[in-house]
């Protein structure tokens, strides 16, 4: 098994537990945006908005 099936088998991981899960990681994701939002004083919003969207999306969780 290479790096790359690894690397797969990490994000199927994930992935699974995304769809196992979707509060709780959708949870996480608006932390994290917090986290971001209070770091820069808001400065980027709408980027975090808008990253936290495309990870819920690509995640399947939204």
């Amino acid at each position: 098994m290479g790096f790359m099936d690894s690397v797969k088998g990490i994000v199927d991981k994930g992935k699974q537990f995304a769809a196992e899960n979707p509060d709780k990681v959708n949870s996480a994701i608006d932390k994290v945006g917090d986290v971001a939002d209070s770091k820069t004083g808001g400065k980027f919003a709408g980027q975090v908005d808008s990253a936290q969207s495309a990870v819920k999306k690509a995640l399947g969780t939204k």
